[in-house]
């Protein structure tokens, strides 16, 4: 791993309370273990010695249940967390600093040879289960939530939830590291525009009523005007569903 070693394991330390020693993360943490395969794997597969380099490969993911492929181009600082059912793809791009949680997928969408995998900025971190799928581009600094699925190109700074992932915040990112994530408050989209279809749903039931009683000011002799009542709840009558024999 050679210079990188020390950055790797300061960086496991700044963003894992749990870690304690460098001798406890070497022997317990799967991400370490994983990433020092692959290393060596790496190493294979760019001299051209593929068979080797899949074989190592596939007995990282057998020990650790991280499956990086060697061909993968990963930068220093990088940090797997848990790390069961990661899947980095072939031609998957990591930039420095970066940080992935435990089912955290980079998978192509194409059959055609070339770029299929997505590359990560500098600082990404991508939350458990989150999926990020295809040749698209993650910009520095991003946060991906927890179960996101991706498949657009992500602004730097910005933070994806949902599926299909939605930008939810727009910025410079965080200085700070941001465990899964999170980063303050990470509202639903489709929540949101909910609520604003109710609220605006409110405001036309008000303005409707202060109509009705501006016209029957007017047209006193009109009486009470006559407005449809709708229920929301089920008839369970009317459906059948409330009846027995």
């Amino acid at each position: 791993m050679g210079g990188s070693w020390r950055e790797e394991m300061n960086a496991i330390f700044a963003r894992d309370p749990a870690a304690r020693t460098r001798l406890e993360i070497l022997l317990t943490y799967p991400g370490v273990h994983a990433l020092l395969v692959y290393r060596l794997a790496h190493a294979l597969w760019v001299r051209g010695w593929r068979l080797p380099a899949r074989l190592l490969s596939a007995f990282g993911r057998w020990a650790t249940g991280i499956e990086i492929h060697p061909g993968a181009v990963i930068g220093k600082a990088f940090f797997i967390d848990h790390g069961m059912g990661v899947v980095i793809g072939e031609t998957a791009e990591i930039g420095d600093d970066c940080t992935l949680y435990h089912g955290v997928t980079l998978g192509g969408t194409s059959w055609q040879p070339g770029k299929r995998h997505p590359t990560l900025g500098r600082g990404v971190i991508v939350g458990a289960g989150a999926k990020v799928l295809g040749p698209i581009h993650v910009g520095d600094g991003a946060r991906i939530g927890s179960n996101a699925v991706v498949v657009k190109d992500v602004p730097a700074g910005a933070t994806v939830v949902g599926v299909p992932g939605r930008v939810v915040t727009k910025g410079g990112g965080s200085a700070q590291f941001d465990a899964y994530g999170l980063s303050g408050q990470m509202p639903d989209p489709v929540a949101r525009a909910v609520e604003c279809m109710l609220e605006h749903m409110h405001r036309q039931d008000a303005e409707i009523a202060q109509l009705r009683e501006a016209l029957q000011r007017l047209q006193p002799s009109a009486g009470n005007i006559a407005v449809e009542e709708l229920h929301c709840a089920l008839d369970e009558d009317a459906t059948g569903a409330g009846t027995r024999d």
